[in-house]
């Protein structure tokens, strides 16, 4: 994908406010709750969000409803209405999950209604229905706002670095592209391209297999709508695909099973277009009802997805985009991070790096040692560039953020119990909701912090088996420079200020050199009972020597040999 010189981005605004606000229950200070409720054409979402004092977010709960608003709106005639059974629904499902937020105490429910009620021309009798049941203000946005949102959900949870991304959403009425980075957008574009939309127009009532040629009249039609967004796509360029919402996840998750895959989450899942069109391909030439029992694809979605999958593969297509990565976030979760940014000091919070942020906030939630965890994190990417200096491993740029990362949440398994608590770490960091992480770099994250003490990395392990055998050496790798790190500040007092390592050979033996002005007995103790990991993965026998700060050295007592290097080589 060509990139010419890019735009100015518009910046994420900065709004003055009244700072962070606490809500009174009973006299005492709570953290404020809210809830974020997204109306859309096929489905109505819930997200309700605990704001911390750092304004990051614990989600309390997810809720989602297929409502179908926007069935019976799109058709031929120019004439949009909501039917009385699609506000029925609609209004209940609001008035439900208002009852559920009200239930976890939400200080404020902020509720957006999109393609499907804007369009329609009776949309104020659905405003007024919801306002009645549910006790809540919904308030109408438009395709271009609607867009933004979607921009600050899906980028808050995206690892953008210095790329421009371009964001797809498809969702039941509309489609929403977007050009940005990590700093802002350049380019917003609403189109009236949709799942419902589509199936409306071209495959009302179609229950048995769809052909190549009514494939290709709906892919047609998309084109003729969206030519001018893409040819701007085009001219501006961009380095990634970030794709959202229903139509999107559900393709990949059908591909992901076909393909033998088996993610946790596909949060960050990368599926190429190519594998995308296979999938598409097979759903076509099945009958609707063989269609609804495809694994991965939801039954309710089964009747809407050719449709939204055509707008999807026109969008590659007609930008080359070779491959694109799943974001599980999008209009609700742009709606908080709008919220918060317009409170003081919330916006520069959100500016830190997602992928840090994310894990400083599960690392602190945890009431992890922050000053420890932070110098066994230098100390540790010490060790990774030495050894690379060295040509002792190959691992890149990838592999050592992960291992700073494991670095600080390695010890937060003491928030549960000392005793095993690798154990209690992995589990916290495996299950948690990282963001910026595919399912294979958390899996690291999470076992590098498992073997930090005790048991050795085995492929037989049940955590290691889903990786491959390069993750699982980058897994033994990290793992044990994490050990030797861990040892060098065994008394939390951070008395190794740095290391410096030379190799020897005859036997292969890696020399380092602790940098400290104090007595590191712990230090050298610690290092000495946790290095066999570290010897067997990396070829060569560890030995330590303490360089006072002030110049002068002394050699520490060699350990005896481990039987490291003789023992069964993991893979």
């Amino acid at each position: 994908m060509p990139r010419p010189a890019p735009a100015a981005a518009t910046p994420l605004p900065h709004h003055h406010g009244q700072g962070h606000i606490r809500a009174e229950t009973n006299g005492d200070a709570r953290l404020r709750t809210l809830a974020a409720l997204d109306i859309g054409t096929n489905s109505i979402r819930l997200e309700v969000v605990r704001v911390n004092d750092d304004h990051s977010l614990t989600t309390l709960t997810q809720q989602k409803e297929s409502v179908r608003l926007g069935e019976q709106e799109f058709t031929h005639s120019g004439h949009s209405e909501l039917t009385a059974a699609a506000i029925e629904r609609g209004a209940l499902v609001c008035a439900r999950f208002a009852d559920v937020a009200r239930g976890f105490q939400a200080d404020e429910i902020i509720a957006l209604a999109t393609s499907a009620v804007r369009e329609a021309d009776n949309r104020e009798e659905f405003i007024d229905r919801v306002r009645e049941e549910a006790r809540i203000d919904a308030r109408v946005i438009s395709g271009p706002e609607e867009a933004r949102l979607i921009y600050l959900g899906v980028s808050s949870g995206a690892d953008l670095g210095d790329r421009t991304a371009l964001f797809v959403d498809i969702g039941g009425g509309s489609t929403e592209l977007i050009l940005g980075d990590a700093r802002g957008y350049t380019m917003l574009d609403s189109l009236k391209l949709g799942s419902i939309r589509l199936s409306n127009r071209f495959l009302l009532g179609e229950r048995g297999p769809i052909t190549p040629e009514q494939f290709g009249r709906i892919k047609e039609f998309a084109r003729a709508t969206a030519g001018h967004a893409v040819r701007r796509l085009k001219a501006s360029g961009f380095d990634a695909v970030y794709g959202s919402a229903g139509t999107i996840t559900n393709l990949a998750d059908v591909t992901a099973r076909r393909l033998g895959d088996s993610p946790t989450s596909l949060r960050n899942y990368t599926v190429r277009t190519s594998d995308l069109r296979d999938t598409i391909d097979i759903l076509c030439r099945l009958p609707l009802e063989e269609r609804r029992r495809v694994p991965g694809l939801d039954p309710d979605r089964a009747d809407i997805i050719l449709g939204g999958a055509a707008a999807l593969m026109m969008v590659l297509e007609d930008v080359r985009a070779d491959r694109i990565t799943i974001s599980d976030r999008g209009l609700r979760h742009g709606i908080i991070v709008d919220r918060l940014m317009r409170e003081a000091g919330a916006g520069a919070d959100l500016q830190t790096p997602v992928r840090l942020r994310s894990v400083l906030q599960l690392a602190r939630s945890c009431n992890f040692d922050e000053e420890h965890a932070r110098h066994i994190a230098h100390l540790s990417l010490s060790l990774f560039d030495e050894l690379g200096r060295l040509g002792m491993h190959r691992l890149g740029e990838r592999e050592r953020e992960l291992l700073e990362y494991a670095a600080y949440v390695h010890d937060i398994g003491c928030f549960l119990s000392h005793s095993n608590h690798q154990r209690h770490a992995y589990y916290l960091v495996r299950h948690s909701d990282l963001l910026g992480f595919n399912d294979t770099e958390i899996a690291i994250i999470a076992s590098v912090a498992l073997y930090h003490r005790k048991a050795s990395p085995r492929s037989t392990h049940e955590n290691m088996r889903p990786l491959t055998k390069q993750a699982r050496r980058a897994v033994a790798m990290l793992a044990g420079i994490l050990r030797v790190a861990e040892g060098l500040d065994r008394s939390h007092l951070a008395l190794v200020r740095g290391i410096r390592l030379e190799r020897l050979r005859k036997p292969d033996r890696i020399v380092c050199t602790l940098d400290s002005s104090a007595d590191c007995q712990l230090e050298l103790w610690g290092v000495r009972t946790n290095q066999e990991l570290f010897e067997l993965v990396f070829g060569a026998y560890l030995l330590l020597k303490v360089e006072d700060l002030g110049g002068e050295s002394a050699e520490a007592p060699p350990p005896a040999l481990t039987s490291a290097l003789a023992a069964r080589p993991n893979d």
